[in-house]
């Protein structure tokens, strides 16, 4: 019998639902880490790290103590602790956005933690305020466990990238605008002013977050049928999108600004590996020799050994 894979398949279309629900829960948690944590560029203080369980804020500072927030799929919860070992823990489950808001905030003021938050979702057509999305939400334990075994495995492969380059990289991890795992590559020049136009959100949002000249990869729950990897540049030089991209179900999709490759394509790969690491490696080199980036002091190679 052959061993079951570590990609899991998850059709987008059969866990709308359940990730809907998931990317509001996760954008009143992140809001929390935004309010809470010092700003870093590129806002890199909002996200998440991928854990074993799930995914986390990591500690953040409250006066001068810390505390986190995790998405735990193995126990379905939000589990919010802080230093010291007091913890509560608000149930991942069917439901409206309202009560989940509701029922964070109030755990959150059990613990000591007084936080404000801009209860409105960012990134997203057509929103409600959090206290005001009474409207019933089905959630599915199983699909958001797959999810986490997604991020998982692309977590674990965009690692091995990133350790390829000796520039300014970010970490690898999951922004909740649009519940996207990402690691970007920069040149260390400037970058044009961004325009903006993300929907509910702010243009100064992505100034601040293209401020600087990059090439990004990652994935997200869209795109493909299972999910899309995607890499952009910014800005876009020259002859980008025509380039010849591995494996060859990749393409660029001229209205996203960015060449995609779908999940599935991965998953059923004799090594799912090394065709995404193709995929990076590619967009990455499309990026930086048509703009001209210092690749001979960037690009590094990791010690593997004495």
């Amino acid at each position: 019998m052959e061993p079951e894979s570590p990609w899991p398949a998850l059709r987008v279309a059969d866990w709308q639902a359940t990730r809907d629900a998931l990317q509001l829960w996760t954008q009143i948690a992140g809001k929390v880490r935004m309010a809470k944590a010092p700003m870093v560029n590129h806002w890199w203080h909002v996200t998440f790290a991928i854990t074993p369980r799930g995914f986390t804020t990591g500690a953040i500072p409250d006066g001068n103590r810390f505390f986190s927030m995790t998405f735990d799929f193995v126990s379905q919860v939000l589990r919010i602790e802080v230093q010291g070992g007091r913890e509560r823990e608000v149930p991942l489950a069917p439901g409206s956005i309202a009560d989940f808001y509701a029922q964070t905030m109030a755990a959150l003021e059990a613990l000591g933690i007084a936080v404000e938050i801009w209860p409105v979702p960012v990134e997203i057509e057509h929103v409600v305020p959090f206290a005001e999305d009474v409207e019933p939400r089905a959630y599915v334990p199983e699909h958001a466990a797959a999810f986490h075994g997604q991020l998982v495995q692309a977590s674990r492969v965009l690692a091995i990238f990133r350790g390829r380059f000796a520039g300014k990289v970010s970490p690898v991890h999951l922004f909740w605008g649009a519940l996207d795992l990402a690691v970007t590559r920069f040149s260390g020049r400037s970058a044009p002013r961004h325009p903006g136009g993300a929907p509910n959100c702010a243009d100064w949002v992505m100034v601040e977050g293209y401020s600087h000249e990059l090439a990004s990869c990652g994935f997200w729950a869209g795109g493909g049928e299972e999910g899309a990897f995607y890499a952009y540049a910014w800005p876009e030089p020259d002859g980008y999108r025509e380039r010849t991209i591995r494996p060859p179900e990749a393409f660029y999709n001229a209205d996203g600004g960015q060449f995609l490759l779908p999940y599935e394509a991965v998953r059923t790969a004799a090594d799912p590996d090394a065709t995404l690491l193709a995929f990076l490696q590619d967009t990455y080199e499309a990026a930086a020799d048509l703009a001209g980036w210092d690749r001979a002091a960037l690009d590094y190679t990791p010690i593997t050994g004495p």
